[in-house]
């Protein structure tokens, strides 16, 4: 009997086909003598919508919330049904006797999969594969280690109460505030604690008021530290009172207290991707979509580092045994700092890492065995391989040690503290290259002090950008590492908030929903609960059901608050301009493209840009691109330079071929042979020939 394997994706699948023997290529599956591989595509089903349980249901208004279906089920998607019914045809083959899930070895992986097999009524034995890298190795090493499904439920549980949790409050309450204000506001459990967030940090912006105070800078042979009072940085209003301190202040003192300590700092722990992420964003300026992008290319298409969707940064015990090997897949990359740990004969100095009761569905993020191909990485890719290199090479570096002191001096009623340190050993800081070192003082000693009177200001608060973001929703326990990145993308989708220079803020909309959304889904701290209990249906401590039925209790209640509100809402996109074919006003809208005005009446489907798109065509005067106007007769180009415009060819014309009769006309034309021109000599001799 057959194995039928099914992968999510189909660069995963021709990847285990390959390990696994299978070689026989059709549209939908891999064959082999033992096994047949076939994939999803990411999703192939979903949570039904409203209108699939009721028809009254398809109706956006009041009377129809809150909808609470008796029992969710799944559906289709439509676009990928071929693949469905390939895979249901497979599983009911006579000659397949089990099913092997091979989906990403995660929460979301897990539905993927099972939602599969409840469509199909698989009724054949199901075992699952669960590895961390897609190396010929894992992969080998995986099929060797096959576990029951059935091992795998409560994390299929949690999967689906989430699922079932986001559509029952993210579709009641979206559609809720839609029919109350008349515009497309969104919400849910996840989404708008995060967006508060961004809010929060925009406020601090807002209410920030400016104000210079002055400090006394206090200085001796390059040390510098500012005075204090009460153990506290003397600030005072004015210029002249400063003035007055610095004049009671001695121009010698005597150091009254040394104190000396050590700083012991071990290398970090591997990454997980919320802290790749931040990381790569404090870099790069990478957004969090992106990066998880880049890392998922390394993960699946170049093999070269482990499964990155997770939570954990720690490492299994059982992978002591394989770190010597990848180390020497690196060494290429960082040979010079590989060398120290052969020669220490690749002793893990960071001997922490290694705590199975630490790791959850997948352990920290580090290289495979893999050699990497640094010709087939991008400049992205090799950024990330990089730092995901140095970072667990730091684990077989020894600690960080640095070496501090504190000179305290008393000024009567003022005290000052000069601190001074120096690096003993730089350890796993690989980078450090100039340590400093330290002067040389004694309890007692005398010094000589110079004083200087500085302005200072104070600052607002910065904007809030991605990486910082996602600290605070891992803080709140925000979603997971795999969905972090599409919430925010989500948010500036539905306009709530936009990207400006790498920094997130509120827009206008997004304010107003927070305003206008129920106070208990604004706060992180309820959907924080959630998210912890959902983590507890993955380890089997709460049902499914209980937590649903808790979920439908606060949608009823949430969808009722949003009912008798009496706040209201100013759609700030809708302009002063009217729409040229029905006459309402037109809303401002944000797309791919740029700005567009779209009309407010839902039956007109008038559209246009905002600002004119420039083309890559130049203007024959300044030559400078020329932007793309509509006008009565047509598109038309234009430079708003010189004012210059030119009649825009339309597609039918742009694609009008040659005729054949053309074609000749034109081939004779420049292909006749040219007379050839005669010498001088031979316009002489024919000149003489014409005398005689």
């Amino acid at each position: 009997m057959k194995k039928l394997v099914l992968a999510e994706k189909p660069s995963v699948a021709r990847d285990l086909a390959k390990v696994l023997g299978a070689n026989e290529k059709h549209k939908t599956y891999i064959e082999g003598k033992q096994v047949i591989v076939t994939w999803a595509l990411g999703h192939l089903l979903t949570l039904k919508m409203p209108e699939d349980y009721q028809k009254e249901w398809r109706e956006w208004s009041f009377d129809t919330l809150p909808m609470i279906p008796k029992r969710h089920g799944i559906k289709p998607l439509p676009k990928t049904t071929g693949q469905l019914k390939s895979f249901q045809k497979l599983a009911n083959r006579s000659d397949v006797g089990e099913i092997i899930i091979a989906t990403d070895a995660g929460r979301e992986g897990e539905l993927v999969a099972r939602w599969i097999l409840e469509y199909a009524r698989v009724k054949k034995p199901v075992k699952r594969l669960w590895i961390s890298s897609q190396t010929e190795k894992a992969i080998k090493e995986g099929f060797n280690k096959l576990e029951p499904a059935k091992a795998f439920d409560d994390l299929y549980e949690s999967a689906v109460a989430r699922s079932q949790a986001d559509w029952l409050v993210g579709l009641n309450v979206t559609r809720a505030l839609t029919v109350k204000y008349d515009d497309n506001l969104s919400a849910g459990r996840v989404q708008t604690p995060t967006l508060a967030l961004v809010d929060k940090q925009d406020r601090k912006i807002d209410t920030f008021k400016p104000s210079t105070y002055y400090v006394v800078q206090v200085s001796h042979q390059g040390l510098s530290a500012k005075l204090q009072k009460q153990e506290k940085v003397l600030q005072v209003k004015e210029r002249a009172e400063a003035e007055v301190v610095v004049k009671q202040l001695p121009t010698e003192a005597v150091i009254a207290d040394v104190k000396e300590s050590t700083k012991n700092e071990k290398a970090p722990l591997p990454y997980d991707l919320t802290e790749l992420q931040r990381e790569a964003n404090q870099r790069y300026g990478y957004s969090a979509k992106k990066t998880l992008s880049i890392i998922q290319r390394l993960y699946e298409i170049h093999k070269i580092v482990t499964y990155p969707r997770t939570d954990s940064k720690y490492l299994t015990n059982d992978m002591k045994a394989s770190m010597k090997e990848r180390v020497l897949a690196i060494k290429s990359y960082f040979n010079e700092e590989v060398q120290p740990i052969i020669k220490n004969q690749f002793k893990v100095e960071q001997p922490a890492v290694f705590q199975n009761n630490r790791v959850t569905d997948h352990h920290g993020i580090i290289p495979t065995e893999q050699v990497p191909r640094s010709e087939k990485l991008d400049l992205d890719e090799n950024r990330l391989y990089q730092l995901i290199c140095k970072r667990f090479l730091t684990l077989f570096y020894p600690a960080y040690v640095e070496k501090r002191q504190t000179l305290t001096l008393d000024l009567g009623a003022y005290q000052v503290q000069f601190k001074q340190a120096e690096v003993v050993n730089k350890g796993w800081k690989l980078e450090l290259t100039t340590p400093d070192k330290m002067g040389t003082f004694q309890k007692g000693a005398k010094i000589s002090l110079n004083y200087q009177v500085k302005e200072e200001m104070t600052t607002a608060p910065a904007p809030m950008n991605e990486g910082q973001l996602l600290g605070k929703m891992e803080h709140f326990n925000l979603g997971t590492p795999a969905t972090r990145a599409e919430i925010i993308e989500r948010l500036i989708s539905s306009e709530l908030i936009e990207r400006q220079n790498n920094r997130l803020r509120v827009t206008p909309k997004g304010k107003q929903v927070l305003s206008l959304v129920n106070p208990a889904l604004v706060s992180p701290e309820l959907t924080e609960k959630w998210e912890t209990k959902l983590e507890a249906i993955a380890s089997g401590k709460l049902t499914r059901q209980a937590f649903i039925k808790e979920i439908e209790t606060e949608t009823t209640r949430l969808v009722s608050e949003i009912k008798q509100s009496d706040k209201t809402y100013k759609n700030h996109a809708i302009t002063s301009k009217k729409c040229p074919e029905c006459g309402e006003l037109l809303k401002e809208k944000n797309t791919k493209n740029g700005k567009i005005y779209v009309c407010t009446n839902q039956s007109c489907s008038y559209s246009r840009r905002k600002d004119p798109k420039l083309s890559n065509k130049r203007c024959p005067q300044c030559h400078k691109k020329m932007e793309i106007h509509s006008g009565k007769s047509g598109d038309f180009f234009k430079c708003k330079y010189c004012v210059i415009t030119e009649k825009m060819s339309n597609k039918q014309e742009r694609k009008k071929k040659m005729t054949k009769h053309e074609e000749r006309k034109l081939v004779k034309k420049y292909s006749q042979a040219a007379e050839p021109e005669e010498s001088p000599l031979a316009l002489a001799l024919k000149a003489a020939m014409k005398d005689n």
